[in-house]
């Protein structure tokens, strides 16, 4: 698998195992259980959720919020590993997980789910919490938060609110994207956890890290504890891919399954002691079954519209190796953003270190004649970057075109207009001309102002003298 698109599990239950540290990988110290609890590979008593991509510790495939549960029904495993009965314990009859009843199971809460849409479409269209116009207000407000994905939608005096999540339907932030399927048998017995510790601490430290995990495991002889792999995530944590292997006193050995060791580790006692040893996440690192695949494809995860998945599926560039899944929230965007840039420069490493290994042993021969037919079509691609008419000619062009704008627009941010001198002389005369203009109008305004002064005056006069006379 590629990505893992995991959210950290969250503590569940309470430590049934009390858990000392003792020194040693800063963090990674040495716990002390119980010998009931010695690796005995009992169910989990942590179930999860069982909606599809539904709960934080569902990490059965390591595609980001689980596929379902995973429930413990192996049997004929604790005798064998618990009270050191040896490899017997791995015999023919063991009972794998359930998964397909349990993972992929939907939720058959049917009368609930009813009335939850039921209340959604309530907020949305027709609140009547407050009886009046106002509740339009409301209905618009309710849909700007289910659109966003957080919020509560009140609609109902006498009915609690909605929660709004990213996962309800009309969430408007969401995506499918593609996940490599894991190629490994359930018998390679691959288990990766993921520490919140940087890939150096664990490298200088890898010793004690597993003789901490052997002793999570009870501290039997018989088991042994082997890394397959680390490799660095964002945001300083650090995957490790383990296995553990069992002799027998024949002197045979077997790896644990990854399942089984898997339910081992999601018991509740087991993960508290994981956690204090800076494990975030632990999941099976095992292939999907056909009917798992097909039940998985068939089913909408929670809050994905059926149209969007069904072109999802139509759009997998490679269904024999990649499968849907969603992402919700800008969170999730920029996690696997993290992750697809983290691998890109884990790449990256590994070709720069293949060309250093290339060039020594290359080193002093002649050229091959798979190396000339290699060069050969080497300088034809060159050749056809190279023409003018073609990709290169083309990246060159607007690469003159985006600098050509850059240039102009620091001109326009600076430049400054000019006008011609003769221009100017008559653009000045004209607004010279203007003004005297306005200036003897403003004159004459003022001289028929006093004349109608005058001849105010005049009547005011006129008009006494008169009444003087009738009087």
């Amino acid at each position: 698998m590629a990505f893992n698109f995991g959210a950290p599990s969250g503590t569940s239950g309470t430590a049934a195992a009390t858990a000392a540290p003792a020194g040693g990988f800063g963090g990674f110290g040495t716990t002390s259980t119980t010998a009931g609890s010695a690796f005995s590979f009992s169910a989990p008593t942590n179930t999860g959720t069982t909606g599809l991509f539904g709960g934080t510790q569902n990490k059965g495939f390591g595609f980001g919020t689980g596929f379902g549960t995973t429930t413990g029904t192996s049997t004929g495993l604790g005798t064998g590993l618990g009270t050191g009965l040896g490899f017997g314990g791995f015999n023919t009859q063991q009972q794998q997980q359930t998964t397909l009843g349990g993972l992929f199971s939907q939720p058959t809460q049917a009368p609930t789910q009813s009335n939850q849409l039921i209340n959604t479409a309530s907020a949305l269209s027709a609140p009547t919490l407050l009886g009046d116009e106002r509740d339009a207000i409301l209905a618009k407000w309710n849909q700007l938060q289910a659109f966003w994905g957080t919020g509560k939608g009140y609609f109902n005096n006498n009915i609690p609110p909605v929660e709004f999540t990213q996962e309800n339907p009309f969430c408007r932030f969401k995506a499918v994207g593609y996940s490599c399927m894991p190629s490994n048998k359930d018998e390679d017995g691959l288990v990766v956890l993921v520490f919140n510790k940087k890939e150096t601490e664990i490298r200088s430290q890898q010793q004690q890290l597993v003789e901490s995990l052997h002793k999570v495991l009870g501290g039997n002889q018989t088991l042994t504890v082997n890394v397959e792999g680390t490799k660095t995530l964002p945001d300083d944590q650090t995957e490790v891919v383990i296995y553990v292997v069992e002799r027998s006193p024949n002197g045979t050995s077997r790896r644990v399954p990854a399942t089984t060791l898997y339910a081992h580790f999601e018991q509740a006692n087991i993960k508290t002691q994981l956690q204090q040893l800076g494990v975030t996440l632990s999941m099976t690192r095992t292939e999907l079954s056909p009917a798992q695949i097909k039940q998985l494809l068939q089913n909408p995860p929670a809050g994905v519209d059926p149209i969007i998945w069904e072109q999802a599926k139509v759009d997998n560039p490679d269904s024999e190796k990649l499968i849907p899944v969603p992402m919700v929230g800008f969170k999730e965007l920029l996690r696997r953003l993290k992750v697809q840039d983290q691998m890109t420069k884990q790449h990256q490493t590994r070709l720069d270190v293949l060309i250093k290994q290339e060039i020594q042993r290359k080193s002093g021969y002649a050229i091959q004649a798979d190396e000339e037919q290699l060069r050969v079509q080497l300088d034809t691609i060159q050749g056809e970057l190279n023409a003018p008419t073609q990709f290169k000619g083309r990246l060159n062009e607007l690469m003159s075109q985006i600098r050509m704008q850059n240039h102009f627009g620091a001109v326009r941010s600076e430049e400054r207009y000019y006008i011609d001198a003769d221009l100017l002389r008559e653009i000045k005369q004209h607004l010279k001309q203007q003004q005297e203009g306005l200036s003897h109008l403003i004159s004459i305004i003022k001289d028929d102002l006093e004349d109608i002064k005058l001849v105010e005056h005049g009547l005011n006069e006129t008009i006494h003298i008169r009444g003087g006379v009738f009087s």
